[in-house]
């Protein structure tokens, strides 16, 4: 069941980084600033935290099937990636960006409630799984873009909605939300202020925030950095499809970093892990600057250092949520601490080209390690907190 719902949501989070993987095609055909550019990944970010919040405050992932909100979401995700692909300006694009991103809210956290449904033991694991395959999902359009021509950017896009299209049709696969899913809740206003009440909710958000301040715009900007890095070696641009491929790399390396996170969070406990996993990850985002204009053989090591790391600690702040959160609210618990956090990435993903266009982007990245040395702050106070020997591993 594991496999049917990683693949599923896999497929169905491909339509995410789509626009991005094709961004400087994109930024020609429709004559796109840098800031432009920078909106096709922001405009999915503002989706994805206004649907999530509609989401939250209605409480949909716990008033309805979760499976039957991931297969509708995927299937509107599909048509809303196939829309950018026909649209004929940038107007047009951004939105159903904007779609994509709304509809890819009712995919992420309601996935990570079926998990959570089914998995009572090795929870941390298995929503590690999970992320892991969203994180192969995010870095997919990057190989697609690769394994075709830099003009025909309208194929990644009409692949990742058909991709989307087959996560939806898989997840029917999926008989129920799981065993240990909590009962259908009644709508209630007050179900949002209760769980920001949560004292031990609040740290696993606050070290959500930290870890998402660096994620995305991480994410969203290497092929830049390698761009650039490479640019600053050789003198001129490399290949889009080599840089494409790096980063298809560099993201999608951090499933495996899912799956340490996962495994060794139930054995070690999810404060340790997550403040580990931040460490590492910050230090990455403060030393890569000392191997930008090297040779690949030299930079890319560290940049797969930081894609295992810099997302290890992701499923573990849900998995937290979902043992410190209140039993018949944990879709709603997630949903909330998913908006939140992508709407910071809206900021960071702003300010990263930002910062590169006043000092470079040797020393942009430096800016990141922000986010991961205040989370370690707040899962560390959780870990001194009661509530932290619900969590798997208690507060070892």
């Amino acid at each position: 069941m594991l496999a049917v719902l990683a693949i599923a949501e896999l497929l169905a989070m491909a339509p995410w980084f789509s626009a991005s993987a094709v961004a400087p095609t994109l930024s020609r055909v429709w004559q796109l600033t840098p800031t432009g550019t920078a909106w096709l990944t922001i405009s999915v970010q503002l989706g994805f935290v206004l649907g999530a919040l509609v989401s939250a405050v209605l409480t949909l992932s716990d008033l309805w099937s979760a499976r039957r909100l991931v297969q509708v979401s995927a299937l509107a995700a599909a048509l809303a990636t196939v829309g950018v692909a026909s649209a004929s300006n940038p107007t047009v694009g951004i939105a159903m960006r904007v779609a994509t991103g709304a509809a890819l809210a009712g995919v992420y956290p309601p996935g990570m409630k079926i998990v959570a449904g089914w998995f009572r033991d090795g929870r941390g694991w298995a929503i590690g799984i999970m992320v892991g395959a969203l994180t192969l999902g995010s870095a997919l359009p990057h190989l697609l873009r690769w394994l075709v021509p830099v003009t025909a950017w309208r194929p990644v896009l009409g692949s990742a909605g058909a991709l989307a299209l087959l996560g939806a049709g898989l997840m029917a696969l999926v008989p129920h939300d799981g065993p240990f899913t909590t009962p259908t809740l009644k709508f209630s206003w007050s179900a949002v202020p209760r769980i920001l009440r949560q004292r031990a909710v609040t740290l696993a958000n606050l070290g959500y925030l930290g870890h998402m301040w660096e994620l995305y715009a991480m994410w969203t900007w290497i092929a830049a950095f390698v761009t650039a890095s490479e640019q600053a070696r050789t003198g001129v641009a490399p290949p889009a499809g080599s840089t494409a491929l790096v980063t298809f790399a560099v993201v999608g390396s951090g499933a495996a970093g899912c799956w340490l996170g996962g495994t060794y969070a139930d054995r070690w406990g999810r404060t340790l892990v997550t403040s580990v996993a931040m460490a590492l990850s910050g230090a990455c985002a403060l030393a890569v600057g000392t191997v930008f204009g090297h040779a690949l053989a030299l930079l890319l090591p560290v940049l797969l250092v930081w894609g295992v790391s810099v997302v290890a600690d992701s499923a573990q702040f849900s998995a937290s949520v979902t043992e410190l959160a209140p039993r018949d609210l944990i879709g709603t618990a997630l949903t909330l601490q998913t908006s939140l956090g992508f709407l910071l990435t809206c900021l960071t993903i702003y300010l990263l080209p930002w910062v590169a266009e006043r000092i470079g982007w040797r020393w942009s990245m430096s800016v990141l390690a922000l986010g991961p040395a205040a989370g370690m702050w707040a899962m560390l106070a959780l870990r001194q907190r009661p509530e932290a020997s619900a969590l798997a591993g208690g507060r070892r």
